[in-house]
């Protein structure tokens, strides 16, 4: 049997009865949109980042996208993120007509280097977009600083690190709002598409709610601001709100998976994960580095290991984004980390003998190159 990346397949024969009753109570319940299962949902999610209000949507990018608007960036800002990321981070700056600028990471952790925010920021700067990368959180405590010296909003991207902390604080509770994505790979994933916002602000909050419906307030069908269709679909928030008491095991799971991976893996020529100080990981991704990348995965795949890499173009390098003009050359460290990093299978339901069989299979290739 082959072992992939990520696979969801085990955990559904373990929570099928769960997921299925759920599925049952929405088809029940005579509320198919916006009903009792999203606000449940939206509570419970806010409760655990101790803030005000939690707005689901239907996807991560737009949990981003939406969130903007209701900070008001749009056309004419600068929003100073990563390029180390994935693409919807940068194409959601994009679709509120704001410019993406972007900034480099730091070897060790691949977060944003927090160091160069100020420098970077302009007369046109309206909001830094930090990514809390792979599971853990960017130095939350300088960009607020920066925030706070310029003026500036700031928009935490939470969609690799739901339920990550930094010196004890659960990430999405830092900045003026938060953006969740619940694709089925998170570490909080529905089975399908799902998102969310998350913000004290009741003002901010009550515009996240219109902006997903039409622009209308659902009170009385008249759309004040065009907005978009945009809501969480009611069978994947009762999904979410269960998955949700399980956050922590899934967390546990794998925390010890990447211990496992962190001994076996320790005298090797292998770069292995950095944990920030103050950082509880969560571990969405186990991402290593190794100059032979391409030979390592192809003999992995030839051994039935898939394994991933997180991400091979950076953003500011893809044609689509040529029109910034930070091409090649422009972030050293992000472009010599994706030529190197790559990520081993994690998820809860990873067994025991499909990890010592990644562990064997890698530390074999290594010993060879």
């Amino acid at each position: 049997m082959g072992i992939n990346v990520w696979s969801y397949l085990a955990e559904y024969e373990a929570e099928r009865e769960d997921l299925l009753e759920a599925v049952d109570k929405v088809f029940r319940s005579g509320q198919l949109v916006l009903g009792t299962s999203v606000r449940s949902f939206e509570a419970a999610f806010a409760a655990m980042h101790d803030v005000g209000h939690c707005v689901g949507v239907d996807n991560g990018t737009n949990a981003l996208a939406l969130a903007l608007r209701a900070l008001d960036v749009g056309p004419g800002d600068e929003v100073i993120t990563v390029s180390n990321t994935a693409a919807p981070t940068v194409v959601a700056i994009d679709a509120v007509g704001a410019t993406p600028v972007f900034v480099d990471v730091r070897p060790e952790t691949q977060l944003m280097d927090v160091s160069k925010l100020a420098s970077a920021v302009t007369e046109r700067t309206r909001c830094l977009l930090p990514v809390h990368l792979y599971g853990q959180a960017v130095d939350m405590r300088a960009v607020n600083q920066v925030a706070q010296d310029f003026g500036l909003a700031v928009l935490e991207d939470c969609a690799q690190a739901h339920g990550a902390r930094q010196s004890g604080q659960i990430v999405g509770s830092f900045g003026d709002a938060a953006a969740f994505s619940f694709y089925p790979t998170k570490v909080l994933g529905a089975y399908g598409d799902g998102g969310a916002v998350i913000v004290d602000d009741e003002q901010v909050a009550a515009t996240l709610r219109r902006l997903r419906y039409y622009g209308m307030d659902d009170r009385y069908y008249v759309v004040e601001t065009p907005g978009f269709n945009s809501r969480l679909d009611e069978v994947q928030a009762e999904i979410l709100l269960r998955k949700l008491s399980r956050l922590e095991q899934y967390i546990s799971a794998r925390r010890a998976i990447a211990a496992t991976y962190d001994a076996a893996f320790a005298g090797s020529d292998l770069g292995l994960p950095t944990v920030a100080a103050g950082n509880d990981h969560v571990y969405y991704l186990y991402v290593v580095r190794h100059p032979a990348r391409e030979e390592i995965m192809r003999q992995m795949k030839g051994a039935g290991i898939t394994l991933n890499i997180s991400y091979p173009w950076p953003v500011h390098t893809m044609s689509g984004f040529a029109h910034l003009g930070q091409g090649v050359g422009s972030l050293p460290v992000t472009e010599r980390l994706a030529d190197e990093i790559f990520s081993l299978p994690m998820y809860p339901t990873l067994s025991e003998p499909d990890q010592a069989r990644v562990i064997d299979e890698l530390l074999r290739i290594l010993a060879r190159l």
